[in-house]
């Protein structure tokens, strides 16, 4: 309990480079799931694992998108520019996430996949339907991405600019949680992120997960260029 209670303190304690409302967003989220599991009597091991693996920023972050119905968007079944990953981090995802992803595609190995339709497209989209063949096991990054110009997107898939589209706040306090869920383990556990375009290609491809985990493991830099881009993307809307 005591090792539990440090952490606790350590997590509010830490410095992060996000915003500081997400920040602290983050922090209140991670110390209440470490209050939750202890209440069900889970080990620190466990505790600990969880909050390495992302499955603590992956809670927080779906708790947040439950209260939001937003309207006006032109986000429709059939429409997928949002799913031409050309970014060179390929939509950073968390080591849960990527594991739900690989065990929901490794169902559809040999079959055509996105990358029919578009090269970068991620292989979880169906290339005839234009609709994603995960949808229940998408990421954070997918179901927080949102537009009210479909032409647009289009653009912004083909390379050139646009506006109308990005993604919403609690998208930024689950990379904020991924921030300091990684500043507080430190020296203690790893807490990494990954690309889902390589993790999903794998997937498809035969790779093992664990072959899957490492050919699409980011370096660190990689969640701090996102928060960069995050908190662009804060201040434009702001």
């Amino acid at each position: 309990m005591k090792k539990n209670a440090s952490l606790i303190e350590k997590i509010t304690k830490v410095k992060t480079s996000s915003v500081d409302e997400f920040a602290q967003r983050a922090k209140r989220g991670i110390s209440a799931f470490i209050k939750s599991m202890l209440a069900d009597e889970k080990s620190q091991e466990n505790i600990i694992r969880r909050i390495a693996d992302g499955t603590a920023a992956q809670g927080i972050g779906q708790i947040g998108l439950s209260v939001y119905n937003p309207s006006a968007v032109a986000c429709k079944s059939g429409c997928a520019f949002c799913c031409i990953l050309k970014g060179n981090d390929g939509g950073i995802i968390s080591e849960v996430e990527a594991t739900q992803i690989f065990y929901s595609l490794t169902k559809l190995q040999n079959e055509p996949d996105g990358r029919d339709w578009n090269p970068s497209a991620c292989a979880a989209l169906d290339p005839e339907t234009l609709t994603c063949r995960i949808y229940e096991t998408r990421p954070m990054i997918c179901r927080s991405y949102i537009s009210t110009d479909a032409a647009a997107c289009e653009k912004v898939s083909q390379g050139e600019s646009g506006s109308g589209m990005g993604t919403l706040e609690p998208y930024h306090t689950y990379l904020a949680s991924l921030e300091v869920s990684r500043s507080s383990l430190k020296g203690v556990k790893r807490v990494s992120t990954y690309s889902l375009a390589k993790l999903a290609a794998n997937a498809v491809g035969g790779a093992t997960l664990d072959e899957a985990l490492k050919r699409s493991r980011h370096n660190s830099v990689e969640l701090n260029k996102e928060i960069k881009r995050s908190k662009n993307d804060i201040k434009r809307v702001s």
